[in-house]
Order: structure tokens, then sequence, then C-alpha cells
């Protein structure tokens, strides 16, 4: 069974720790504040898109800290959240409370059946940050899963994935092909010492069928307060490689993160 635990600290914020590692981070009364890097690289493709309210799907709830973001910079935007730990979402519910007039649906389902009962092209934005025992499931990384992703967003819609890997890239590698074989254009962010293979880390992908926002998104991560860099074409291609996608019959979860909680691991 999950350990599940809430702290706070004297700044006013609140961490989430699922079995040791650390989840989400909210700030009740300041949503904009985004303490995770991915969670600041996630933010910046959603700022770079057209104004307005924006249907967004989450895989993965945590904290709901995108969703509260999303909530504050585009109030009245509809989202759906797939988060089938019950646990989890009654501890955040009781101690991290959405603000009033919020337009945020948890479900208690998984990715997989989550994703199959949305109707096609519902989502402006679908965003995968899902882990099951610190590592992205194997289920959330196939051809097949990516196809059932481009179904539901929208032509002109955008798929998010936050993922984690050793310096080798050698899943995420896997994963961006799988996500490539149905999105027409691709790119990824993450912090310079993980595209120089220095330590496991982060990478969030983005897909599109449309093109993707890339000077706005280059020009905010330039800005982020964790050094990051954002790739995509013949400059994504040289950092991950060649590989071969993974498949319902030939997938892994992602690499674990280092232990004991909080350690890098380097190459």
């Amino acid at each position: 069974m999950s350990r599940l635990s809430i702290e706070a600290d004297e700044f006013g914020g609140h961490t989430l720790f699922l079995d040791g590692h650390p989840q989400s981070y909210v700030v009740l009364d300041d949503p904009e504040l985004l303490v995770f890097g991915y969670v600041q690289q996630l933010a910046t493709v959603v700022d770079a898109l057209p104004p307005g309210r924006l249907a967004v799907t989450h895989v993965g709830g945590g904290g709901l800290t995108l969703a509260r973001y999303v909530q504050h910079t585009r109030a009245g935007s509809p989202q759906v959240v797939l988060e089938p730990d019950a646990a989890l979402t009654d501890l955040v519910r009781r101690v991290l409370p959405l603000p009033r007039g919020h337009r945020v649906r948890v479900r208690p389902v998984g990715g997989r059946d989550g994703i199959a009962a949305l109707g096609d092209g519902s989502a402006d934005v679908l965003v995968v940050d899902a882990f099951g025992g610190a590592q992205v499931p194997s289920d959330l990384v196939t051809t097949e899963w990516f196809g059932e992703v481009a179904r539901v967003v929208k032509p002109r819609g955008v798929a998010l994935m936050n993922t984690g890997d050793e310096p080798d890239h050698r899943h995420v590698a896997r994963v961006h092909a799988g996500l490539a074989r149905s999105f027409r254009h691709t790119a990824a962010i993450a912090d310079v010492e993980v595209w120089k293979r220095r330590r496991h880390g982060n990478v969030v992908l983005l897909a599109s069928d449309q093109p993707l926002p890339l000077d706005a998104v280059s020009r905010a991560v330039a800005r982020l307060p964790f050094p990051s860099t954002l790739r995509s074409g013949a400059t994504l291609a040289r950092a991950l490689g060649d590989a071969r996608p993974f498949t319902e019959a030939d997938t892994l979860p992602s690499p674990g993160p280092p232990t004991p909680p909080g350690q890098w691991r380097l190459r």
C-alpha cells in the first residue's frame, strides 16, 4: 500500500509525498508559484497557447498543481483529471481544497480506461503526468496508447508528457518514437544537465498535428530558474538518436528515480 503524506513548510507551501518521493508542491494562495522544474516547463507550453479557456485533460492528479495553475491563469477552463488513487484524491481535497468556482473534475480511473471513455477531439491540451511506484507505467508509453491520446486531442491541440530517464536517454527515445507516430510535430524540454546526460531527470515531451509554438516556448524556457532547453527537429533527433517505439507486446515502465529519494544518479 502506498504511503501518502502532505507536509507544510514555513513558506506556506505543501509538498505531497508518495512512498517518500515528492510528487507535488502547492501554495494555495499562489497557484502561479510552481516549484518543480518539469511543472514550470509544462506551464510554459500552456502559456504559449492562444488566450482564453482551454479544455484540459490530465492523466495523473497528484496535488493538482497544474490544474490549479490553469484554473488561475485561464479561469473557467473545463478540466478533467484521471487519477485512480482515491486515497490520494481524498487527502488532497481535504488538505488542499480547490478554489471556489473551479471546473476541475477528478475521476477515479486510470489513464487507459479514462481516456478510452473520452470523446474524439475533446481536449485542447492533454497532459500525461502519471507515475506508479515513482515510474511512468508501461501501459502509458506505447504506440497504441499514443494513438488513443491523439484521438482525444483536438486537431489543433497539444499533447504533453512528463517522463523520467537515465542519462543514456534510451527509454525516453523510445517513448518519443511512439509519440511521433501519432503526431506530426514533436519537441522536448529538459534541464541542461539532463540534456548533457549527466544525471537521471525529467523530460517533457510536446506533440501536435499542427506546428508547435516553439519560439514562444523557447523564450519562456530560457527564462526559467532551472537552466533548461527546448529541442526539436534535427536537434532533438541528435539528442535522442534512433529508437524503436514501445508496443503493447514490448514495453517497460520508465527507470525509477535514484534512491534514497532526493539523490541524483550520475553517469
